[in-house]
Formats: structure tokens, sequence, C-alpha cells
């Protein structure tokens, strides 16, 4: 389990991030609220990428064990490198920044473009993939990982239907693993309809629990504030 206390988190001299308290465990959760809420920052700071400047995260695993996907606008496609051995660094806990692959991992790499549907492209450069294979390919090099949390900061962005379908078999397979994974979600019928439990970050305090009723109170508060 993953536990947040009361943790607060600041971008330059403003507070992006107040007083949240939220447990997670094995499965899917979800992180949501409007734009400027702090949920990449939130995200941040579980990977362990964003100093808590109050209060406390407790049950992180060790930085390999935890697999970080950011935003797709973040990622630099620009450095000339092949899919497979993009998808390669994912094992740099086990064996090491510049150690040669062995084939084993050379195997699980494979694997993991094959899982995504790259298999085709392994020796295609990054640069030329599209925003949808390029999302794959992150996720293949995840898989290759093999980490105990995941961490993913808007994942299904600028994708089409045919790849996040695909994306979120990944999540269910990682979710039946009894992985912990924690998303950052704009889609709030997704998020009902996939990730049992919300943390809901906003102007108002952060909510935490099943998402049926964290949104639900959302709902409630935008009907009172509408009327």
């Amino acid at each position: 389990m993953i536990f947040l206390n009361n943790v607060s988190c600041r971008q330059g001299r403003v507070l992006a991030v107040e007083n949240v308290s939220a447990s997670f465990g094995p499965g899917l959760s979800a992180i949501a609220g409007p734009n400027g809420a702090g949920k990449t920052t939130m995200l941040r700071a579980l990977a362990g990428l964003h100093p808590v400047a109050s209060g406390s995260i407790t049950g992180l695993p060790a930085a390999h064990e935890i697999g970080f996907l950011p935003q797709a606008s973040e990622a630099d496609r620009r450095f000339p490198i092949a899919c497979d051995d993009f998808v390669k660094f994912g094992a740099w806990g086990r064996v090491g920044a510049f150690a040669a692959a062995s084939e084993s991992e050379q195997q699980r790499a494979q694997s993991a473009l094959s899982r995504m549907g790259l298999a085709d492209l392994a020796r295609r450069s990054v640069a030329q993939l599209s925003s949808g294979q390029f999302q794959r390919l992150m996720f293949a090099r995840l898989i290759v990982q093999n980490a105990s949390v995941i961490l993913l900061d808007e994942p299904f962005t600028a994708v089409d239907a045919a790849t996040e379908a695909g994306l979120i078999d990944q999540l269910m397979a990682w979710r039946d693993e009894g992985r912990i994974v924690i998303a950052v979600l704009h889609d709030h019928d997704l998020i009902r309809e996939l990730f049992p439990t919300t943390l809901l970050l906003g102007r108002e305090a952060a909510r935490f629990g099943p998402t049926s009723e964290v949104l639900a109170a959302k709902s409630r508060r935008g009907l009172r504030s509408a009327a």
C-alpha cells in the first residue's frame, strides 16, 4: 500500500497540492480534477520526481520498481534510436544503464513490442512513429520494466479508439497481476467504468474514496453551483 499523509507540494511559491491524504493498493486508481488542480504534480511526487513540501508519502518501493509514463507532450522523440532499443531501456533497473541486454532481455523486449502490436516496427526510428504508436511504445517499455507500481499521466491523450482499447487491455493485465496502477485522467465516464477508487483534486479540499462516491459528490456540487 502507498499512503499519502497530508501531502502538500509547491510549484515555485504556489501550493499546487495541499493537504492530500489517500491510500493506493493493488488495482486501478485514478487522479482526477480540472486543469491546474495539481494532478501531474501529485503523480510526479509519487514517482519521486517532485519534492513534498509537507506531509509524507510512505510505502513506495525502490525507484526501479516504479514505472512512470509522462504526458505525451513531455516526451522527446527526436533522439535517433530504434524502437526495440528504446524498449530495452525499461530493463535498466535489472541490468544497469550501460550493460548489454542479455538474450532473455532481448526476448522480453520483443514480446513487449508484440504485445503492443509493434513487432513489425522494431527497427524503425522512434521519430517516425505516430502519436498512437509512440504511446504503445511507451507502454511496451513499461512492460519490460516490470514494475510493481505504474504511474500514468493522461495515457489516452491523442490516441485513436483502437489504440486506447489496446492500452486499456494492458491496464487490465497489470490489474490482474496485482500491480498498483495510478492514472491521471480527464474522462470521468472512463474513470467510472474502470477505476474503482479516485483521488479528486480541485479548488475545494481533495477527496479520496470509491469512485462512485467521489465523482457523485463532485456532480452534486456542480449542480448546486449551476443553480
